[in-house]
């Protein structure tokens, strides 16, 4: 996803007073100096030819991998403007979501929206967007043409081409190689394909990101993703995405089957919804919620510490993967390849691992309490054991 960075700025200015090159700093929550922009293009015209500075009178917040983000930033512009008209709520952020959650419409008005978009040769696509930023304008020392705002455009199209290049050859690598669906696969084709799955989640979602939900830039992210297309290479005649939903909304209305009761706890519970979990999977979320909330109780932000963020995050994500490799399991779905599941569950334990190489970077910081660390440490061995364990099991099928 793009590297959004609006929340951990505290303040910057933008040069495009020479046209053709867009210089700038910004200085950001957690380092002692600004990161440096030295980019090919020109802002759009509300911008072009002026300095703007702009400062966040909001409260910051650390973005969990801004030590990656390099200090001098080189590239082309993609959209620089400070007029992208957004909708605002006009009641506070938890307010609004409450009452989305309580099916009414919050009140809102449409905005200005500082919105500062570049391809870094070191980071991908980077963004700043925001509506609550100050901001000052100088007088513009040149004025840009309609023809010339015609070729900004083109060029800030091209940027995003471009980089939806570097997604469409991650999509590509991990075609490459891949086994016909009609072969027999194991769980090293399995997590291929799963990579492959994982690099188009990307590109959806930067196109997502790019052009918003909004009817008018479906068609564009349906043609990007290739989703309009009825006919494979070969001629074949595929479903289109309407077909697809229809069938999955026909799933999603059947009844549920009746597990087994004697794989009660071993392979399916229930939990106070009724719903049916697979007991470790139950276990992961319910364990993450829980450290979650005893972190929050100690008055810590995770997402302030990045060690912290991770170890959280990457336990939240176990659990989510178990989910998809289990849930099958414990719907009592025969259909699914057990190599599938044990490639799953390999995706599992690697965000498994990640939590705990989080949790033991905190340990050190005396951020939590030894006796939280202790319990979290043998929470998570006690999960990876178990996700081990299943994937012997689906081995031997």
């Amino acid at each position: 996803m793009a590297f959004r960075i609006h929340d951990s700025v505290a303040r910057g200015e933008i040069d495009n007073r020479a046209k053709g090159i867009v210089r700038g700093k910004i200085w950001l929550a957690g380092r002692a100096g600004p990161i440096v922009l030295e980019l090919k293009g020109n802002a759009w015209p509300d911008i072009a030819g002026c300095l703007l500075t702009f400062t966040n009178p909001q409260k910051l917040l650390l973005h969990p991998h801004l030590d990656t983000l390099h200090s001098i930033q080189r590239g082309s512009i993609g959209d620089l403007t400070a007029s992208r008209k957004v909708r605002v709520f006009d009641v506070p952020l938890e307010e609004a979501l409450a009452m989305i959650r309580r099916e009414e419409k919050p009140p809102e008005h449409m905005a200005n929206s500082l919105y500062l978009e570049w391809f870094s040769e070191a980071n991908g696509r980077v963004v700043i967007e925001s509506a609550s930023y100050e901001l000052a304008l100088s007088a513009p020392e040149w004025r840009m043409t309609p023809e010339e705002d015609a070729e900004r455009a083109k060029q800030a199209a091209q940027g995003m081409v471009d980089f939806m290049k570097r997604l469409n050859d991650a999509v590509e690598t991990h075609q490459c190689g891949q086994k016909d669906h009609e072969e027999p696969w194991d769980e090293h084709d399995y997590e291929k394909f799963l990579r492959e799955c994982d690099a188009r989640t990307d590109k959806y979602g930067e196109l997502l990101d790019k052009y918003g939900d909004s009817e008018e830039s479906a068609a564009k992210i349906a043609k990007e993703m290739g989703w309009n297309r009825t006919d494979d290479e070969n001629g074949d005649e595929r479903m289109s995405v309407e077909e697809m939903n229809e069938i999955c909304e026909a799933a999603a209305n059947e009844p549920p089957p009746e597990p087994d009761p004697h794989t009660e706890g071993i392979d399916w519970i229930r939990n106070e919804n009724g719903d049916l979990l697979h007991p470790l999977q139950h276990r992961c979320s319910e364990s993450a919620m829980k450290f979650w909330h005893k972190i929050s109780k100690l008055g810590l932000d995770p997402s302030a510490d990045k060690d912290l963020d991770q170890f959280m995050f990457e336990f939240q994500t176990t659990g989510t993967k178990l989910a998809g490799a289990l849930s099958s399991v414990a719907r009592e779905e025969g259909c699914v390849d057990p190599a599938f599941t044990v490639a799953y569950l390999k995706r599992a334990l690697g965000h498994l691992h990640q939590a705990q190489a989080g949790l033991e970077a905190v340990a050190p910081k005396t951020l939590l309490p030894q006796a939280m660390i202790a319990e979290a440490r043998q929470e998570l061995f006690e999960i990876r054991e178990g996700i081990l364990q299943l994937m012997d099991r689906f081995r031997g099928r």
